[in-house]
C-alpha cells in the first residue's frame, strides 16, 4: 500500500511541557488508521498539529511526500486534509442543509464577481447537490430544513461527518465521533465510516471506545505521555503488553 500521510519526528511544546514527543507513523492509503492512548498521551495535540490548527515545534507532516506542516488550516484542507473536532462546531441557528453547504466551500469556491452578476448558477447547482448528496450518505436528507442546534446528538455528530464529506476530501481526521453515542448509534457510524472507506477516503480516527477502534480498523498506533508506544492490527495491539501497561494494567480497557 501507499502512504498517503506520514508524520515525521513530530514534535509540540508548550513552554517547558512537551506534548508531542518525536512521533512517527504511517497511514496509508484506503485504510482506518486508529490513534489511541490514554488522556493526555497527545492524540488531539497531533491532529492538531497535522490540520494545520497548531505549527508543530520540529518535525514534519507529508501528505503524499510535500510537507504540509505550518500551513493554515484552509491551505492544509485545500490539499484534502478535514478534520471533525471532539465537540461541535456547527451552526446551530443555520439548518442542515446550510451547514452541509459551508462543506462545499472547497470543491465550488465562492466568486463575489461572478455572483453579482449572477454568472455562478452553475456552481450554487453544483453545491447544493453535494451538500444534499452528503446529508443522503449519512441519513439525514429528511432533516434537511430543521436547525442543526434542534438535532439530536447522534445527528448532530452525523452532520458533523456530512460537512466534512461535503468537501471531497482525500483522508478525514475525525476526533471522537462516537462520544455520547448510544450503542445503536455507534454501530450505525461504524457502518458509514467503513462506506466512506470503501469509497476511497482514507480516515485517521482518534477515540476512547476500544470496541468501536478494534471493530473498524485496519492499522492502530498507540501514544502514551506524547511518545509513540505501538503499532500494529487490532489482535496485536489489544494483546501489546506495552498498551495494556498504558491504559492502567486492564486488559479489559483495551478488549
Amino acid at each position: 500500500m501507499t502512504s498517503l500521510l506520514e508524520v515525521k519526528d513530530l514534535t509540540m511544546r508548550f513552554g517547558g511541557l512537551t506534548a508531542v514527543d518525536t512521533l512517527n507513523f504511517k497511514v496509508e492509503k484506503g485504510t482506518i488508521h486508529g490513534l489511541i492512548g490514554p488522556n493526555g498521551a497527545g492524540k488531539t495535540t497531533t491532529f492538531n498539529m497535522i490540520s494545520g490548527f497548531y505549527t508543530p515545534s520540529a518535525g514534519e507532516v507529508l501528505l503524499r511526500g510535500e510537507n504540509i506542516a505550518g500551513l493554515p488550516m484552509h491551505e492544509v484542507a485545500r490539499r484534502g486534509v478535514v478534520r471533525t473536532f471532539q465537540h461541535s462546531t456547527l451552526f446551530a441557528e443555520l439548518t442542515v442543509l446550510e451547514n452541509a453547504l459551508v462543506g462545499t466551500h472547497m470543491p465550488f469556491r465562492p466568486n463575489l464577481f461572478a455572483a453579482i452578476f449572477g454568472w455562478d448558477k452553475d456552481a450554487r447547482n453544483g453545491a447544493e447537490a453535494r451538500a444534499r448528496e452528503a446529508l443522503t450518505f449519512f441519513g439525514l436528507a429528511d432533516v434537511g430544513h430543521e436547525h442543526a442546534g434542534d438535532l439530536s446528538h447522534g445527528h448532530q455528530r452525523a452532520l458533523g461527518m456530512a460537512v466534512a464529506y461535503a468537501s471531497h476530501p482525500d483522508i478525514v481526521l475525525l476526533d471522537e465521533p462516537f462520544t455520547g453515542m448510544n450503542p445503536e448509534e455507534t454501530k450505525h457510524m461504524m457502518g458509514l465510516m467503513k462506506q466512506l472507506c470503501s469509497d476511497g477516503i482514507t480516515i485517521l480516527l482518534v477515540e476512547h471506545d476500544m470496541q468501536a477502534i478494534m471493530g473498524l480498523c485496519d492499522n492502530i498506533t498507540c501514544m502514551s505521555f506524547g511518545k509513540f508506544l505501538a503499532e500494529g492490527g487490532p489482535a496485536e495491539i489489544r494483546n501489546h503488553p506495552a498498551v495494556i501497561e498504558a491504559y492502567l494494567g486492564g486488559a479489559r480497557h483495551v478488549a
